[in-house]
């Protein structure tokens, strides 16, 4: 049978005391409702549609390149209401109802719920907590059969001692949703119209109401406030940590980790406290990452040393580099082999040769370096006149003095040296000298300045 997912993503969220809609609230690194969708695109869904209300434009923009449907809930008039919303473009199959800040719900769970479901079985996500406030609670008759839930604030004393939960996922073809929608009725505490009231429709014509419930709590977990999403940022953040310790990476302490995005590792590879990879990285082979550093959308090659407090943000390292501490590699940056970036060095743009070095303090934009250039501390390409950017070329073997500006567009030659604070605005020669400076002056005996009485 074909599959419809249906995402509930209409909700404000109002406990966040944010503008944001709830739903796009960031989870490592993405925001919660689009791990809802990559987990139904790991179900080879036919279509996944998200029902949108409150902020509902802002999550279209943020949702346009994920392939999904929209339905719109204008008014919020409760979960079977929001579900009605989707029901003209559903196809004859199976239907999965999921929500938008339920972000941990694992593909596995769905899979063995969706196995149940036929004419004859509908499917409902059940969890049993030692705290259930909140929830609906799961009813069954005297021989353990789900017949219905009851909301919490329509529950009975006795039905509020129920520890078995309603997750609100639940499954079912589109001929049973299709029957049961339009028999919804919004009389109960809240004035609206409960999903949850399929379960006793379905009871009621004989349909059999299969359970099953996720590996931990932790995967059914909604977020309504800044707690409960700080709370789910670790518990994924745990799971990533121990995936990746798996497959041999030295971790110094997996809580002290932060991965919004993809991160790839080969055999070998250390990572100290406090680091954040973000967008898609990748480490190779013994690669050591120092404590506190932040690697985006970077390439970073074997046995490569990124020292503590870097940051290296669209870069690509050829291997055996060393980087930092408190360096800062930006946006086109390409470190050949066995290239070095000391401690307060930014580069941008730039291509650093094999085995060429900028140690300390400097800044290199917009420009190339060939192998083996010592570029020494202070140094800066000027490379913005303020109105456009212009590349600096620096040969093999060529020594930049410290304190140097060089001007762009500027060409340093083969083996040339630039004299300690020099200001280069004119191209340098092969295996030549540039030095440009005012004459030092020497007074003997000079009386320093002293303060009126």
């Amino acid at each position: 049978m074909s599959l419809d997912v249906v995402i509930l993503a209409a909700g404000q969220g109002t406990r966040m005391r944010s503008s944001l809609p709830k739903v796009l609230h960031g989870l490592a690194g993405k925001p919660m409702v689009r791990h809802v969708i990559d987990t139904a695109r790991g179900l080879d869904a036919e279509r996944t549609h998200v029902v949108i209300g409150h902020g509902g434009e802002r999550v279209r923009e943020v949702l346009a390149d994920c392939g999904v449907r929209f339905a719109v809930q204008a008014e919020q008039k409760g979960t079977g209401h929001a579900v009605a919303q989707a029901l003209d473009g559903l196809g004859s199959g199976k239907v999965l109802v999921l929500y938008g800040d339920v972000p941990l719900i694992r593909r596995e769970t769905l899979a063995n719920l969706l196995a149940q479901v036929d004419e004859a079985h509908m499917g409902l996500l059940t969890v049993t907590l030692d705290d259930p406030s909140g929830y609906g609670r799961i009813l069954r008759d005297d021989e353990g059969r789900a017949t219905a839930i009851v909301e919490q604030k329509d529950a009975s004393a006795e039905e509020l001692e129920v520890t078995e939960c309603n997750t609100g996922i639940m499954a079912m073809t589109a001929t049973q949703l299709k029957r049961w929608l339009p028999q919804l009725s919004a009389e109960n505490a809240q004035g609206e119209y409960y999903l949850t009231d399929v379960i006793a429709m379905a009871a009621a014509e004989g349909i059999t109401i299969a359970t099953a419930q996720p590996a931990t709590a932790s995967e059914v977990e909604g977020v309504n406030n800044r707690a409960q999403l700080a709370r789910l940022e670790r518990v994924l953040q745990s799971h990533i940590a121990e995936a990746l310790m798996e497959k041999g990476v030295a971790l110094a302490d997996p809580a002290r980790l932060d991965v919004r995005g993809s991160l790839t590792c080969g055999h070998d590879v250390t990572i100290d406290v406090g680091c954040v990879f973000e967008g898609d990285v990748e480490l190779g082979e013994g690669v050591h990452i120092g404590p506190y550093c932040v690697v985006r959308n970077s390439r970073i090659g074997a046995e490569s040393v990124i020292d503590s407090h870097s940051v290296i943000d669209g870069a690509v390292l050829a291997g055996h580099n060393n980087v930092g501490p408190f360096a800062r590699l930006r946006p086109g940056s390409r470190l050949a082999i066995r290239a070095r970036v000391g401690n307060f060095v930014e580069t941008k743009n730039a291509e650093v040769g094999e085995g060429s070095k900028i140690n300390h303090l400097s800044y290199v934009g917009d420009a190339r370096l060939g192998r083996d250039v010592n570029v020494g501390a202070g140094t800066i390409t000027c490379n913005y006149d303020g109105a456009n950017k212009h590349r600096t070329e620096i040969g093999d073997g060529a020594f930049i003095g410290s304190n140097s500006a060089l001007v762009a567009p500027v060409t340093v030659g083969k083996g040339a040296t630039v004299g300690a604070g020099s200001t280069i605005g004119r191209d340098v020669a092969d295996h030549s000298l540039a030095v440009t400076r005012a004459r030092q002056v020497t007074k003997a005996d000079w009386p320093r300045p002293t303060k009126d009485a």
